[in-house]
C-alpha cells in the first residue's frame, strides 16, 4: 500500500498523485489518498480535494492505515527528529518519506511498498516513465458545460495560445507573495511576442483568478479572448480548456504547468517563467520539462 498526502490546489494535488501513482504501479500495490490536510487551517489558502474531476484511483486512506505508516512502523530514531531533519535523513528503511528538497530526488523511484509520501514532488521525472497512464487517469470525466464547449471549439479552430495569470493569494496573502512572487506584465508581453514570431495569427485565450485585473492591465497585439465564465469551483474547466490550446504561456503556478503538460502535442510551444520562486535557494531545474522555454 502507498499512501500519499494531498495538499494545496488542484495542480499540487496532481503532482502528488502522479508521483505516488508511479510508486504504486511499479510495486504492483494499492494507492490510497490522505485528505486530512483539507480539514486543517493555517497561514495558507484553504483548499478542497479536486481530483474527482479525473479518472484517478480515489480510494481514501483510513486513519489507522495512515497512522501505521506515519508513526508506528517508522524508524524510532527518525520519528523523534523534527521535520527539517527528517528531510535530510536518507529514505532507506523509513515508511514516512518526507520530500528532502524541491528538485528531483531519484531515490523516490526506488521506493518500495508500504510507505507514506509527504511532499510536493513537482517534476515530471517522478512519473514520466508511466506518462500514458497518468494522461489516461487525468482525463476529465465530467462533461463540459455548453459555454466551455463553445470555448473549446474556438480553441480548436484557431492558433490558440493559453495564457495563465496567477494572482489570487499571491497578492492577498503576504506569506504567499513573499515566497512565490508574481510574474510581471513584461514577462507576458515578451512571451507573447516570442510566440507571435513563430506562429501565424495567434489567438490568446487568457485565464486568471483575477480576470478583471488582467483585462485592465494586460494588452496583447493580437486577438485576445478572456475566459471569465467559470467560477472558482470549476477550476477543472479552465484546466481542460488550457490543455486544449495549441501553445502555452504559463505562470509560476502548478495549475498552468498542468494545463500545458496535459497538451499531448509534440509541436506545442510552452513558455515558462525563469524565476519560479522569490527565494533563489529553491532549485527548480527539474520542474520545467526540457522542451519548454524559460523566459
Amino acid at each position: 500500500m502507498i499512501i500519499v498526502k494531498l495538499t494545496g490546489g488542484i495542480g499540487n494535488q496532481m503532482f502528488q498523485y502522479a508521483a505516488a501513482r508511479r510508486v504504486s504501479y511499479v510495486n504492483n500495490t494499492q494507492l490510497q489518498l490522505d485528505l486530512n490536510w483539507f480539514n486543517e487551517t493555517g497561514l495558507w489558502t484553504n483548499r478542497k480535494y479536486e481530483l474527482e474531476a479525473f479518472n484517478v484511483v480515489d480510494e481514501i486512506a483510513t486513519p489507522s492505515d495512515i497512522l501505521a505508516l506515519k508513526t508506528r512502523k517508522q524508524n524510532p530514531l527518525s520519528r523523534r527528529l523534527p521535520n527539517f531533519l527528517k528531510k535530510i535523513v536518507f529514505h532507506t528503511n523509513q515508511t514516512h518519506i518526507i520530500e528532502k528538497y524541491f528538485s528531483f530526488d531519484p531515490a523516490i523511484l526506488n521506493v518500495k511498498d508500504n510507505v507514506y509520501l509527504d511532499g510536493y514532488w513537482q517534476s515530471e521525472k517522478y512519473f514520466i516513465d508511466i506518462e500514458q497512464m497518468i494522461r489516461k487517469e487525468f482525463a476529465f470525466k465530467i462533461d463540459p458545460t455548453e459555454k466551455n464547449r463553445e470555448a473549446s471549439n474556438a480553441i480548436a479552430s484557431s492558433e490558440s495560445v493559453a495564457v495563465h495569470i496567477r494572482r489570487g493569494d499571491y497578492v492577498t496573502l503576504a506569506q504567499a507573495n513573499a515566497f512565490h512572487g508574481l510574474c510581471p506584465p513584461e514577462y507576458y508581453q515578451s512571451a507573447a511576442a516570442k510566440i507571435a514570431k513563430q506562429i501565424n495569427k495567434p489567438v490568446f485565450f487568457v485565464f486568471s483568478d483575477d480576470i478583471e485585473w488582467v483585462k485592465d492591465n494586460l494588452k496583447f497585439d493580437h486577438e485576445t479572448i478572456f475566459i471569465d465564465h467559470n467560477n472558482p469551483d470549476q477550476g477543472y474547466e479552465d484546466l481542460r480548456l488550457m490543455s486544449l490550446c495549441k501553445h502555452h504561456i504559463i505562470a509560476n503556478s502548478s495549475f498552468s504547468w498542468w494545463g500545458a503538460w496535459l497538451n499531448p502535442s509534440p509541436h506545442k510551444i510552452v513558455i515558462a517563467p525563469r524565476i519560479w520562486f522569490q527565494k533563489a535557494s529553491q532549485d527548480t531545474r527539474d520542474l520545467i520539462p526540457p522542451t519548454w522555454i524559460r523566459l
